[in-house]
């Protein structure tokens, strides 16, 4: 049974920070792309970055200079560093893992999300 398990969410005045976490288990394959998304009160989710498993990263424009993407592939976890928080930064955070296992069979997982909440 693949999981991702997000953690690290919770309540934060605006210009603070917080570093989320989303650990994979259950995988007899090694995953490569990793995203993070978001889904603010009332809206649609919406891209917020993503990390292979050689590093490479990608932050959605608009957040590019608050949040940056890690990823520890040992620990089968990536992270989501945001800093600076603001208002609108308030949603559920989520991590997703779409790809192809190793029998060429097509995945798409996400996790439960966590909530982030940034009082003004």
């Amino acid at each position: 049974q693949v999981q991702l398990v997000e953690s690290g969410g919770g309540l934060v005045q605006a210009g603070g920070s917080l570093r989320l976490s989303c650990t994979t288990s259950g995988t007899g394959f090694r995953i490569n792309f990793m995203n993070w998304y978001r889904q603010p009160p009332g809206k649609q989710r919406e891209f917020v970055g993503s990390t292979t498993r050689g590093g490479l990263t990608k932050i959605a424009d608009s957040l590019k200079g608050r949040f940056t993407i890690s990823r520890d592939n040992a620990k089968n976890t990536v992270y989501l560093q945001m800093n600076s928080l603001k208002f609108e930064d308030t949603g559920v955070y989520y991590c997703n893992a779409p790809g192809v296992d190793d029998s060429d069979v097509p995945y798409d997982y996400w996790g439960q999300g966590t909530q982030v909440t940034v009082s003004s």
